[in-house]
């Protein structure tokens, strides 16, 4: 285990990104925790508020970000410095997309509908981090012969097709499909190839006078979001929690 472990993370010089996402997903979850704590009133945690200004997490959070990736950009991919960095970076890559949907809105929405949009960016970004280490460092990195490294065509071609896919599939509206397949081929073939949303620019410019492949992309859509919602608010709710209700307004007199 050990040798595997020095073979595929620390040699290639993987170990930062490793520290980096273990820091990410531990100050996501922390972070979550303490703030659920404060919104139920319960523990000794309070929110920051010095001279009446609430200080959101965002804030430190960008600062460790700024400080951790200029440092990892000096430290280089070994030695402690470039792990102390990427561990700095993380933490404060947790505390920023944590509060993603306030930079996006530009108000405290965190407990709210938009306020799920932080879960989904930090679920992604973990998701396309581990498909980094997984994909691209361990499991016979190494082990590449020299026919294999010279064939460099070969895997330009395959890059570029794989990215026109990735476009085709972020132009019908897929943008979880295309991100993800920027690191996963099939994912993109198969986002490609596939109705595209009916709100899409894909489905505006293509479907305009098929009104059938149109009807067909509203049904599985509708389908999609049906069979997915509960799911998904359920997973949401699990992590971050679950978003205030709307009030309903007052009865006019």
């Amino acid at each position: 285990m050990g040798h595997w472990f020095e073979r595929n993370f620390v040699e290639p010089g993987k170990l930062p990104l490793l520290l980096a996402l273990t820091a990410f997903v531990l100050t996501f979850a922390v972070t979550r925790f303490v703030t659920r704590m404060i919104r139920a009133g319960k523990g000794p945690f309070r929110n920051i508020t010095p001279g009446g200004v609430h200080i959101h997490h965002v804030v430190p959070g960008v600062v460790l970000s700024v400080v951790g990736g200029f440092g990892a950009v000096a430290a280089g991919q070994h030695g402690v410095a470039a792990a102390l960095c990427a561990i700095v970076f993380g933490v404060g890559a947790g505390l920023v997309l944590d509060e993603f949907a306030l930079i996006l809105h530009l108000d405290d929405v965190y407990w709210t509908e938009e306020g799920r949009r932080s879960v989904e960016v930090v679920v992604l970004t973990a998701a396309l981090v581990l498909l980094v280490l997984g994909g691209f460092s361990p499991l016979g990195v190494d082990d590449l012969s020299d026919d294999q490294q010279q064939g460099r065509a070969g895997a330009v071609v395959t890059v570029v097709i794989n990215f026109c896919f990735v476009l085709i599939t972020l132009f019908k509206g897929k943008a979880r499909m295309a991100v993800v397949g920027t690191l996963v081929p099939f994912v993109a073939l198969v986002g490609a190839v596939r109705l595209a949303r009916p709100t899409s620019p894909w489905a505006r410019r293509f479907y305009r006078h098929r009104h059938r492949a149109r009807s067909r992309a509203v049904l599985r859509a509708y389908h999609h979001d049906v069979r997915w919602a509960g799911p998904r608010r359920a997973f949401q709710d699990l992590i971050g929690g679950a978003p205030d209700r709307p009030t309903a307004p007052p009865p006019r007199p």
